[in-house]
């Protein structure tokens, strides 16, 4: 079971995120979307929208930060475990608390406002309650294994099997001899990143990066005297027409 899960389903995750990804936009590029459902209610959204995104930031940043960044980079900075601790326990649990509270508005929002609800798929409710239970089981994991003083060094376990994934050499011990809660979290968190390419979640790898590039747009306004020598006539008239 260590075997399969720490050794083979990392790689069968991402696979089936690399094909997902390919597959929807081969074929679903106009469903490459949140759906926005701003049109049904949008004072709440305009709250629990920029938390939830803020917060799932930073958390994703500290995951970058704690997984793929060695010790002794930190340490190279003076920057020692201890206070690699205190940052990532308050700034982390500050992070994910944002996430949650967001979240929850977001997920009571979706179930008091009719338009909304009935704007749910199957889909959306299994992506809220995998997405939620990441969240949880993270924060848990680590308030449960953490005081002031010190907490779980999971920069010498998680972080160094996370990285060995990428060198196609997993060391599978590493994450075995892991607490559970933290086993349960990248369990959850594997799901998750399975999930992205069929939910609503695959907007996080889209960018406007077109947008840069895109020439200005010029309006112009028309001649009243072109206006004025035309004749007028009934039906519609050409969008070129006064140029």
């Amino acid at each position: 079971m260590s075997i399969f899960l720490w050794g083979a389903l990392p790689y069968l995750v991402l696979a089936l995120l690399a094909t997902g990804l390919a597959w929807r936009y081969r074929y679903d590029k106009f469903g490459w979307t949140t759906r926005s459902s701003e049109l049904y209610e949008s004072r709440l959204l305009n709250i629990a929208s920029p938390m939830f995104h803020y917060g799932i930031l930073f958390v994703f940043l500290g995951h970058i930060m704690g997984l793929f960044i060695p010790a002794s980079w930190t340490d190279a900075l003076h920057f020692d475990e201890h206070a690699y601790h205190l940052v990532s326990l308050f700034a982390g649990t500050a992070a994910g608390a944002l996430t949650v509270l967001g979240i929850a508005m977001l997920i009571y929002r979706r179930r008091t406002n009719a338009g909304v609800f009935h704007a749910t798929t199957r889909n959306d409710k299994l992506m809220y309650l995998v997405l939620v239970g990441a969240i949880v089981t993270g924060m848990f994991a680590k308030l449960s294994h953490s005081s002031i003083d010190e907490g779980y060094d999971y920069r010498s376990t998680i972080a160094p099997w996370a990285r060995s994934i990428f060198t196609l050499r997993p060391e599978v011990d590493l994450m075995a001899g892991a607490p559970t809660a933290f086993q349960i979290h990248a369990v959850i968190g594997m799901l998750l990143f399975a999930l992205l390419p069929f939910t609503r979640l695959v907007h996080i790898f889209s960018a406007p990066v077109q947008y840069l590039f895109r020439p200005y747009i010029v309006y112009r306004s028309r001649d009243p005297r072109q206006l004025a020598e035309r004749p007028a006539r009934r039906g519609w008239e050409r969008i070129d027409a006064g140029r």
